[in-house]
């Protein structure tokens, strides 16, 4: 199993790991799986990355196959958290805790422990905020997972707010398909690139910022670039820029 950092190289020797955000926007489905999948981007053999997961389901078990990295970072956390729901699966190592905020509190405390590890959030709307007011947790990036048909406007005041905290933002417009979630929470994703388009994980996981001043290319993207990534539709974030920033026109506020 291969993750982004052994084909694309995710950060560097010495950077700081990526703390990413994964939450949905009104009534999207999907969010855990997108999640899990972006943990398995940010994961390689010996060095596997953490799904944090703020949620109301059952503790995670370990799967009989994970990776070297995955297991040693499971006994790291069981050592220092031993009431912890924490579960090596796959490539990734799968930390439970409970939908509160005092389950937002004790990621402070649980990400020194992983520091050289990428750290996958995954939580309820309801916690985004009362998480970011964490001062010790310093999230670097999220990824929002919304239907625009329907939470176009309250997608583009989410964005707006983290993008005004510093935090690198991606849109999923669809959910995984099943099997690809399916693989992505037992953290065996063959290909990551597969299930979360490439330049999502790259900008969200990659710790060198200048790279993605531009977040989107837009219609300079060529045909071969979109075909790149069948399963997902990319979603404008300079349109949502614009919009945000009150430079839309009425006809184009009239498609948002």
């Amino acid at each position: 199993m291969r993750g982004a950092s052994e084909s694309r190289g995710w950060r560097a020797s010495g950077d700081p790991a990526p703390v990413v955000l994964v939450a949905r926007v009104g009534a999207a489905t999907g969010a855990r799986a997108a999640a899990a999948a972006l943990a398995c981007s940010a994961s390689e053999s010996d060095r596997a990355a953490l799904l944090v997961d703020l949620g109301e389901d059952r503790a995670p078990r370990s799967t009989l196959v994970a990776t070297a990295g995955a297991r040693a970072l499971e006994e790291r956390l069981v050592a220092h958290l031993p009431d912890a729901a924490v579960a090596s699966r796959g490539q990734i190592c799968h930390l439970m805790l409970p939908p509160e905020p005092e389950g937002a509190a004790a990621i402070a405390a649980t990400l020194p422990l992983v520091r050289e590890s990428a750290a996958v959030i995954h939580l309820p709307p309801r916690l985004l905020q009362p998480l970011l007011g964490e001062s010790h947790i310093r999230p670097t990036a999220a990824l929002l997972r919304a239907d625009l048909r329907k939470d176009r406007a309250l997608t583009a005041l989410a964005a707006r707010d983290l993008m005004a905290r510093g935090l690198r933002i991606a849109v999923l417009k669809r959910p995984l398909g099943w099997l690809s979630a399916r693989a992505a929470l037992l953290g065996a994703l063959p290909k990551a690139g597969q299930a979360v388009p490439p330049w999502v994980a790259e900008r969200l996981l990659d710790a060198d910022d200048s790279k993605f001043r531009q977040c989107y290319p837009g219609k300079d993207e060529s045909e071969g670039d979109r075909r790149e990534t069948p399963q997902q539709d990319r979603y404008d974030v300079a349109h949502t820029q614009r919009w945000q920033e009150g430079r839309l026109s009425r006809d184009d506020q009239g498609h948002a």
